[in-house]
């Protein structure tokens, strides 16, 4: 199948993000979201990155303004039928996601590529909601999704080869690096990130290093570009919590045993960055 109008659910973060690389590369891009506002907000987004790319020289101007005009924003799920290829990139909800794919489910023609970039929801029991198993795939992508080069290409029980095969070209055509990954709990990269941040604050409640050595530990010591525990504030402790809390009940096994001090920093509501306090305050 030839993609050309790539159809994409959600004008946030991730939304927006594959929006504006989806354009940069050459194809058309119709982003939908529940209201206008979020519209304009996805689109000043694109917009505001665009332009720094070209004041890095990254792009011309000439290439900025055609990105720009080859993004579609809509309201209206109708507007979706002529697209090739569906990303639905709303809310990590698994009730409002089996909501959206059930509605592009009864729009899109049958050979319509459904793809989700979800992080955490299981693939397969995405895929077994909607009436095209075969055609639905996991595409997650990682934030900032025009720097980061890798994507996560995820197999429900239920995608057939060519699905794969399809979206695969689609993240090479993209720019990025595919990797292809079986349906479980965080997939790949967050199945083994996320418990490597539990392990530090093990590390760190037991007193063996301070936070700042902690991380300057695992940045010089294993070439990471940020530490552990400042990715934690990054993402946010609630976050890492969350996914080792679906980890150790999907595996029901005790290496996913949350950090007590994680538990117990979320309880306090120190939740990183966006709280102004996790391991480290932030003014």
């Amino acid at each position: 199948m030839t993609l050309q109008t790539i159809g994409i659910i959600g004008a946030g973060t991730m939304g927006n993000g594959i929006a504006q690389v989806c354009a940069t590369h050459g194809l058309d891009v119709v982003m939908v979201d529940i209201n206008d506002a979020a519209l304009h907000k996805g689109l000043a987004t694109i917009t505001a990155s665009l332009e720094r790319l070209l004041k890095k020289e990254k792009l011309t101007a000439a290439e900025r303004d055609a990105a720009l005009a080859r993004i579609r924003t809509s309201t209206n799920y109708d507007d979706l039928k002529g697209a090739q290829l569906v990303i639905e990139a709303a809310t990590e909800n698994l009730e409002l996601k089996i909501k959206i794919l059930r509605q592009l489910d009864a729009l899109l023609a049958p050979e319509v590529i459904v793809a989700t970039n979800t992080s955490s929801i299981s693939i397969t029991q995405l895929a077994a909601v909607t009436g095209r198993a075969d055609r639905f795939i996991g595409m997650h992508f990682f934030n900032p999704v025009p720097l980061m080069a890798l994507v996560e290409i995820i197999r429900g029980l239920q995608t057939s080869d060519a699905t794969h095969d399809t979206v695969r070209q689609l993240a090479l055509k993209l720019g990025k690096t595919p990797i292809t990954v079986k349906n479980s709990p965080g997939f790949v990269v967050n199945r083994i990130l996320v418990p490597m941040i539990n392990e530090a604050f093990f590390v760190l409640a037991e007193g063996l290093a301070s936070p700042e050595d902690i991380d300057a530990g695992m940045k010089l010591g294993c070439n990471h570009p940020i530490g552990p525990l400042a990715l934690a504030d990054m993402i946010g402790l609630d976050v890492c919590l969350a996914v080792m809390n679906v980890y150790f009940a999907e595996f029901n096994d005790s290496k996913y045993r949350p950090c007590p001090l994680l538990k117990e920093m979320v309880a306090a509501g120190y939740l990183g960055r966006k709280t102004g306090r996790g391991v480290y305050t932030y003014a």
